[in-house]
């Protein structure tokens, strides 16, 4: 994709780049280049603004490596706004993404669309991210074609192998799989040593997303709906909530917003944003339990370079998202995790993210401590990033380009 201008931009979710044909397994590439190749595999938006950097440093720095996108189509439309974003084109699109589709039929279908990529190109090293059944399919891909599998944001553990379900469990498969582990904390390579993977074949090197933070703070700006929204709650202490994972489903949730609307209540100076998913399950807790109130606005869910630019205005976020664990604290923004668990328990520890679990009133008697204690949140804007400090992508290509080149060194001399 060509060069453009840095300016500041503002991307929404139906600004979606054209980027294949009808061919199936469109290649853009040479696949008789000498080059070592490195093939970036991503099917999720997590995924996308995860590897984007990496990709970035790979094709602009390391000119002796031949750097390959693929994109499974795990998610469409959420994710194709990020390829233009981020000036990520997929040099192949396999196209799986079907209605109602269940992680088994992904995960058959995107290692049927992989197997002919890798024999092609014969890739020096398959590189995944996270915890999607992509990045499963993946790494399996990788260990079948004996080709080295490279896993960003390794070590992340929740500590029940059905929680977050199948993502945890994607987790521990992908770790058996894997050669070399990105681990993005000393915590996530202290949690894989237990596991026994050897110590040489671990790197701490922070986490992507810090890169792509920084990245989208530089070249968007709010669109007028966020500005909009920031009107209708200025001069007011801002809550960001989201609310999304099945294991809130139910009488979780509508506890949680009881009493974050009971909190609203109690103070003039408070407003709350809550970004309401399209599933059935939230639309209808957060209808019944927080219509009525016009400091809470209920609302569809923003394009990602919005949300962050909302998260910039947050007095407090709170969210069962994992990566929100990671995006609040990177932008000096404390967070309540709305579960009983955390996969990013060095949020926790630094004192930049606070686990709320399930007991009735927690929540409230929390948010309450935050509004009658100012000095503590100015104090959790000065701790550190538990999760990196942005240059965690040249790192990661660093060590990829060490990995390929000396390995290629070795077998041609």
């Amino acid at each position: 994709m060509s060069n453009r201008s840095t300016a500041p931009i503002s991307v929404s979710d139906d600004q979606v780049p054209q980027l294949h044909t009808d061919a199936p397994l469109p290649s853009l590439r040479d696949s008789r280049s000498s080059k070592p190749k490195v093939l970036c595999v991503f099917g999720t938006r997590p995924e996308i603004i995860k590897l984007a950097p990496i990709i970035r440093e790979l094709k602009r720095q390391l000119g002796d490596i031949q750097t390959l996108t693929v994109m499974s189509g795990q998610h469409t439309d959420l994710l194709e706004p990020f390829l233009e974003l981020f000036q990520v084109r997929p040099d192949f699109d396999l196209q799986v993404m079907e209605r109602q589709q269940t992680p088994n039929e992904v995960c058959a279908r995107v290692l049927t669309g992989l197997g002919p990529i890798v024999r092609k190109e014969a890739p020096a090293m398959v590189v995944i991210q996270g915890d999607t059944t992509t990045a499963l399919a993946g790494a399996l891909t990788g260990f079948h074609h004996k080709t080295a599998v490279a896993h960003v944001e390794a070590g992340l553990r929740s500590g029940d192998p059905g929680n977050p379900f199948p993502e945890e469990m994607n987790r521990r498969l992908i770790s058996r799989l894997t050669t070399y582990h990105f681990a993005a904390t000393s915590g996530n390579r202290e949690l894989l040593l237990r596991e026994g993977v050897p110590t040489d074949e671990i790197f701490v090197t922070g986490n992507p997303v810090v890169d792509s933070l920084h990245y989208i703070l530089r070249n968007t700006e709010a669109s007028s709906r966020v500005r909009d929204l920031l009107e209708q709650t200025a001069g007011r202490k801002l809550l960001v909530l989201t609310t999304h994972r099945r294991e809130s489903f139910g009488q979780a949730m509508r506890q949680n917003l009881r009493e974050i609307r009971k909190f609203v209540e109690s103070y003039e100076d408070v407003a709350l944003i809550f970004a309401v998913h399209p599933n059935p399950n939230v639309v209808e807790a957060a209808r019944t339990e927080l219509n009525g109130n016009n400091r809470i606005l209920l609302i569809e869910p923003l394009g990602y370079c919005d949300f962050i630019q909302l998260l910039t205005q947050a007095w407090l976020v709170l969210s069962d998202s994992g990566g929100i664990q990671e995006e609040a604290p990177s932008l000096g923004k404390p967070v309540f995790v709305l579960r009983t668990n955390t996969e990013r328990p060095e949020a926790i520890d630094a004192g930049v993210a606070f686990l709320v679990g399930n007991a009735p009133g927690h929540l409230l008697a929390m948010l309450n401590r935050a509004y009658n204690q100012p000095g503590w949140l100015e104090k959790v804007k000065r701790i550190p990033n538990p999760f990196g400090d942005g240059k965690t992508a040249s790192r990661i290509a660093e060590i990829i380009h060490h990995k390929i080149c000396h390995t290629a060194d070795r077998i041609t001399t």
